[in-house]
């Protein structure tokens, strides 16, 4: 199949396909009349690669995955170097996770003063010659 086929049965660009040749992740096979040429187990790469991608793999991650392709792996994730990648990924993700769980635990800290000190407000609101509530946004009373 053309350039242009493999990018629509891949549901990628034909751009994407020729930055891929330059990394060396897809094979760059030319036919007489100097047309790029492909087959099935080339779009089988690309399907690999784009479902890594989806999950956020940087594309210089997915190399070991198509070697093992190539190598005759029918999933492209069995060989050492694609299942350490795995291992790296979710280590990553483990991190990133804490992190996220950090930063949620802080917000919700700051919602929960944030409420409390506005209920405080709305009190003393209530207190003759107590202070008139404001909202940041839209002036007094809002």
């Amino acid at each position: 199949m053309r350039i242009g086929e493999l990018a629509a049965r891949a549901g990628t660009t034909t751009r994407a396909l020729r930055y891929y040749e330059a990394r060396g992740l897809l094979p760059a096979r030319r036919a007489g009349n100097g047309h790029r040429t492909y087959d099935e187990s080339d779009l089988r790469l690309l399907t690999q690669i784009r479902t890594l991608q989806d999950f956020g793999f940087e594309l210089e991650e997915t190399r070991p995955f198509v070697e093992c392709l190539r190598a005759g792996h029918p999933e492209g994730d069995t060989c050492p170097a694609s299942l350490a990648v795995y291992r790296r990924k979710l280590a990553e993700l483990d991190s990133l996770i804490g992190e996220l769980q950090a930063v949620r635990a802080k917000v919700g800290v700051q919602l929960e003063r944030a409420e409390r000190a506005r209920d405080v407000l709305a009190v003393e609101a209530l207190v003759p010659g107590g202070p008139e509530p404001t909202c940041e946004l839209g002036g007094p009373g809002q």
